[in-house]
């Protein structure tokens, strides 16, 4: 997914240390993915006084969305820079095409993962028809920083399906990373840069459900629907829990309807980035530089930065201005 605001916001990351065991709750923001028809978003990364959790660093939360009405997900070729792009249903379909010559179709409960590396351009088209499974579109899309080591690393595509896990409860689908549930550890094979946690947990009606954390983690509880207790913290649909680190065990409580979740987590980053658009880099240089070089490119040249690919539906998504200030990485 790319970020399609006309005059995108320039952001700093590199969160202070919370207090240990806190929980912060951040509601979302709503941002058109572009055009008059313009599916509607809710972002809760990156978000004043929190920019990430772990690697996370972008959190958007989507639909239910009629697709006959609003034309679902329309988002044309756009490109990434040393960042993964983790997509995951609820219901609906998604079709991926990249310039690593990867064509896809995301579907619910299936997690796919792009790793931009050095450079990549991708599409992300909702599937249409007349089947039940494609008149509403509902996920989430999620990226994660990649450290500096590996943040020129090729570009590349995964796919997993991870087996749903019964809980006493609920269940959990652990799509990156591992988590400890009722004395096992489910564990997802997909390997990650650095340390990550990246899981859907049902909740039935009024359970409890107690999940097994690493102590030196921060969490994050991004509610689908429903209302959850993290915590002291009664957390309402779409927004996002911070967990500060602290803690080994993670109690999740849902009300009269049931609830689902995901649960994001790893160390604190401990690193400087700048976001700005849909490029990460630590530097305003790299940032300007690839900026630069996708407007030379906009997804027409394979032996380009970003490659290019067959895309049926058009031209390119064009960068916007930079602002007219410094790029600065903080922390």
């Amino acid at each position: 997914m790319s970020t399609l605001e006309k005059r995108p916001d320039e952001v700093t990351c590199g969160d202070g240390a919370a207090p240990e065991g806190a929980v912060t709750v951040l509601a979302p923001r709503e941002v058109p993915l572009g055009g008059p028809r313009a599916m509607r978003v809710r972002r809760t990364l990156p978000a004043r006084g929190r920019t990430m959790i772990g690697a996370w660093c972008f959190v958007d939360h989507y639909g239910p969305e009629e697709v006959g009405r609003s034309g679902g997900m329309v988002v044309p070729p756009h490109p990434h820079t040393a960042l993964q792009t983790v997509s995951w249903l609820f219901s609906g379909q998604v079709e991926h095409r990249d310039s690593t010559g990867v064509h896809a179709v995301v579907r619910p409960g299936e997690l796919n993962l792009m790793t931009a590396g050095r450079g990549v351009c991708h599409s992300e088209v909702s599937v249409t028809g007349d089947a039940p499974e494609l008149q509403v579109l509902h996920g989430a899309q999620l990226w994660v920083a990649l450290p500096a080591a590996d943040a020129g690393v090729d570009p590349q595509f995964q796919h997993h399906v991870p087996d749903p896990v019964p809980v006493r409860g609920g269940r959990v689908s652990v799509f990156l990373g591992g988590l400890g549930v009722d004395g096992e550890q489910a564990r997802s094979p997909v390997p990650t840069y650095t340390p990550l946690l990246g899981a859907e947990v049902v909740l039935d009606p009024r359970a409890r459900v107690r999940l097994s954390v690493e102590r030196e983690h921060e969490h994050g509880v991004l509610v689908d629907h429903g209302q959850v207790g993290v915590g002291d913290a009664a957390v309402e649909a779409a927004e996002l829990a911070y967990l500060a680190p602290g803690r080994d065990v993670l109690e999740l409580a849902a009300g009269d309807e049931g609830a689902r979740v995901l649960l994001l987590g790893g160390p604190p980053f401990g690193e400087q980035i700048v976001m700005w658009w849909n490029f990460i880099g630590r530097s305003h240089e790299e940032v300007v530089r690839a900026r630069e070089q996708w407007q030379a490119e906009l997804g027409h040249d394979p032996q380009g930065r970003f490659g290019a690919f067959d895309y049926p539906g058009g031209e390119s998504l064009p960068a916007p201005e930079l602002p007219q200030v410094r790029l600065r990485p903080r922390g």
